[in-house]
């Protein structure tokens, strides 16, 4: 295997063009190496989880998982594709590193239910398998400003993937996890919950698929014209704002946090992060402190574009009245299917591995909007014809 090969996702040129345009211009998109694997994690039950008020551990948890792929990733100095949603993620690995992020997610998963008793369910699906199928796995980068990079992918074939992986054929066996350290090092949630902007009264969570044969990039072209009419540029939008956010100073938080990263909550560490916070509030007032919460609502991660289109965005029940009629529109003449889901406040949780620009920030909408709009679009699925 050629080290190119693993530099594939790396070596990708980022596309600064509007996001709209990007979605049809098939020659910005290259497929996947067929040797490369998809792994994907999901807690099972989640909504019922959410349901039981705990929506922010579910967060938690589903970003767990991304920091314990990405801190093998950053090691071993790759970038990959990866996709929060909400309840799991979703990653497209080389195989130079694909036992290793397997096992570390075999770790996870007994941590999460010792803890939290939270089943994580990891599978993993070649690239090639998902080919022989006659799926497609084409992707893109993506950069509206700033820099952040996110991956946009277009295909069915992360959707085929977790059926299989939901089917259990290739789902990690319940084996135990060799006697390795588990690394979460920079996994974080200190935020508390966050209202919208100010010009703004609610969070709108939103998952669209484009529907049957309909052509998929087309079909996202659309509704994100839509979004861009109806709520302006995407800072208009951005569901988080500096005067909105609080770091929480609950020790509740606090224990969660511990249990994930550790597996318990002692309690002196429980102080120490109390501490950290109490100081956090005066180094957030400080120049340094100002710029690393400006490049933190840059790098919050809002869109996810899977093969779905997922986003969580800020407006106005008017806007959201006029986005829902025109996505009815389009869900009427059988180019999507959509479910949305409407809260008070976003949630965010954080991988903070430096201060400078080693941190992404995972959103969702309150009371697990991901899993809820989730759970709306898959009923209109089981109903179509």
């Amino acid at each position: 295997m050629s080290q190119s090969n693993d530099q594939f996702y790396s070596d990708l040129p980022v596309n600064h063009l509007s996001l709209p345009d990007l979605f049809t211009k098939e020659a910005l998109f290259f497929e996947v190496p067929e040797d490369w694997h998809v792994i994907i994690t999901d807690i099972r039950n989640s909504t019922a989880a959410v349901l039981g008020g705990m929506h922010e551990t579910v967060n938690l948890v589903a970003t767990g998982s991304i920091v314990a792929v990405l801190n093998i990733v950053f090691k071993a100095g790759l970038t990959i594709p990866f996709f929060f949603g909400g309840d799991g993620a979703t990653f497209i690995v080389p195989p130079a590193i694909a036992g290793k992020v397997l096992m570390a997610l075999r770790l996870y998963r007994e941590n999460t239910m010792d803890s939290f008793d939270l089943d994580i369910r990891v599978g993993t699906l070649p690239v090639s398998e998902i080919y022989a199928k006659g799926e497609k796995l084409r992707i893109s980068k993506f950069n509206s400003s700033g820099a952040f990079v996110i991956p946009v992918l277009l295909g069915n074939g992360l959707s085929y993937a977790e059926k299989m992986i939901k089917g259990k054929d290739y789902l990690l066996e319940e084996t135990e996890a060799a006697n390795e350290e588990l690394d979460l090092s920079g996994m974080q949630c200190r935020w508390d919950k966050i209202p919208p902007p100010e010009q703004n009264d609610e969070i709108v969570t939103l998952l669209a698929v484009a529907a049957g044969k309909a052509p998929q990039g087309l079909a996202f072209k659309k509704v994100m014209q839509d979004i861009d009419n109806i709520y302006g540029a995407f800072e208009q939008r951005q569901p988080i704002s500096l005067p909105k956010l609080k770091l929480t100073t609950t020790f509740n938080k606090f224990e969660t946090e511990l249990r994930a990263v550790t597996g318990h909550a002692n309690p002196f560490r429980m102080v120490r992060m109390w501490f950290k916070s109490v100081l956090g509030y005066f180094y957030f007032k400080t120049a340094t402190g100002r710029k690393y919460l400006r490049s933190m609502i840059e790098m919050s991660d809002t869109l996810v574009i899977d093969g779905k289109l997922n986003t969580v965005i800020s407006g106005t029940e008017a806007q959201r009245l006029k986005l829902q009629s025109a996505l009815n529109k389009l869900e009427e003449s059988g180019e999507i299917f959509y479910g949305l889901y409407v809260s008070r406040e976003s949630v965010m949780s954080c991988y903070v591995r430096d201060m400078d620009d080693g941190h992404i920030h995972f959103v969702d909408g309150g009371e697990g909007g991901y899993t809820k709009a989730a759970g709306l679009m898959k009923l209109k699925l089981q109903q179509s014809p």
